[in-house]
């Protein structure tokens, strides 16, 4: 299963069964408003916090991803999900109300692929049969915890992200008719030294890079075995110095192979500034959006590297710098579909 020093080929080929994503009065408005299972037109949803809030996305979406692969909760061998909101505590909120056995991650904005990655490995090591793999993010509730109150009315720099509102889930199985999981190489921290809260595409760009070139040399396959490279929320700044790099390494890809998710989901309307941001932003894009075109048979093969900021509050105030990471997982379709 072990190619190289950090890629795992799933040769078991584990199935996404079926996906579900839910998103907010924002994402309503969006690009691919069109590929979301639910929307919400408020903030709150009804919840007495913007955490509740995100609590509630999570569980709609494995409900969702439970129904249309007519599975019930007490089927599922494994919930593996998380997020960045003060210690997972929407993830692990959910977890209880699914009553499934959990395990809690934390990648930031790259825990969709770690959450997808471990996943895959659990099922094709024959460990599982149905795991719930996601995550959620909430704007409200990351400004509050990351940078100001969306009350205060800060203003931010044309750098700055704007955190998708919303819940992305996958449910993996052992068999079944979908597309299929078959490889993943796991992220190394970067840490170029940036410390701008507000700048986290240039943060998050080498990690990517790093990721994608490890993936490529230890599968030994060039580029162009994908159909789409697919990040996660580098955003416009991330996204063109990621490029640089990579064509710097001797990778040219274009606009038609390589894409952002912060930049795919919203529209040029939408006050955004960069583009979107949040755990939900590659989880809602990829699983939405991007697997519907697998599904379709637009696109064969896409490798998704999701990207992380992993500061804190913490580090923050102690004026640390910004490690990175981004972990890949490559999503093909599935035989049953050629």
């Amino acid at each position: 299963m072990l190619q190289g020093q950090r890629t795992w080929i799933f040769d078991n080929k584990p199935v996404i069964l079926s996906t579900a994503t839910v998103g907010g009065p924002d994402e309503a408005a969006c690009n691919i408003s069109k590929d979301f299972d639910l929307l919400h037109d408020d903030m709150w949803l009804q919840q007495s916090s913007f955490e509740k809030a995100q609590t509630m996305m999570m569980e709609e979406a494995c409900d969702i991803a439970l129904n249309k692969a007519s599975l019930k909760a007490d089927e599922i061998n494994f919930f593996i999900s998380g997020d960045l909101t003060n210690q997972i505590t929407p993830t692990t909120f959910a977890a209880k109300t699914l009553e499934t056995a959990y395990l809690g991650l934390f990648s930031a904005c790259a825990t969709v692929t770690q959450s997808l990655a471990l996943s895959a490995f659990l099922i094709n090591a024959k460990g599982a049969k149905y795991i719930l793999s996601g995550t959620s993010s909430h704007n409200s509730a990351a400004e509050r915890q990351f940078r100001y109150p969306t009350e205060y009315g800060g203003q931010k720099p044309p750098t700055s992200q704007y955190t998708v509102t919303g819940a992305g889930c996958a449910l993996l199985s052992d068999s079944g008719t979908g597309p299929v999981v078959t490889s993943a190489t796991i992220g190394k921290i970067v840490d170029m030294g940036i410390t701008d809260p507000f700048n986290m595409g240039g943060a998050m760009a080498p990690a990517a890079v790093d990721t994608i070139m490890t993936h490529l040399r230890e599968r030994k396959i060039d580029a162009s075995y994908y159909d789409l490279i697919l990040t996660g929320d580098l955003g416009e700044i991330g996204h063109a110095i990621s490029k640089e790099m990579l064509e710097s390494e001797g990778i040219k890809l274009d606009d038609s192979n390589y894409k952002d998710c912060g930049m795919t989901i919203y529209n040029e309307e939408q006050a955004v500034n960069a583009g979107g941001s949040g755990p939900a932003c590659a989880a809602v894009t990829t699983y939405g959006h991007f697997i519907k075109k697998i599904q379709k048979g637009e696109l064969k093969r896409i490798l998704l590297v999701a990207t992380g900021a992993l500061h804190s509050p913490l580090s923050m105030n102690q004026k640390d710098s910004i490690p990175a990471i981004a972990h890949a997982v490559s999503i093909e379709m599935g035989s049953d579909s050629q």
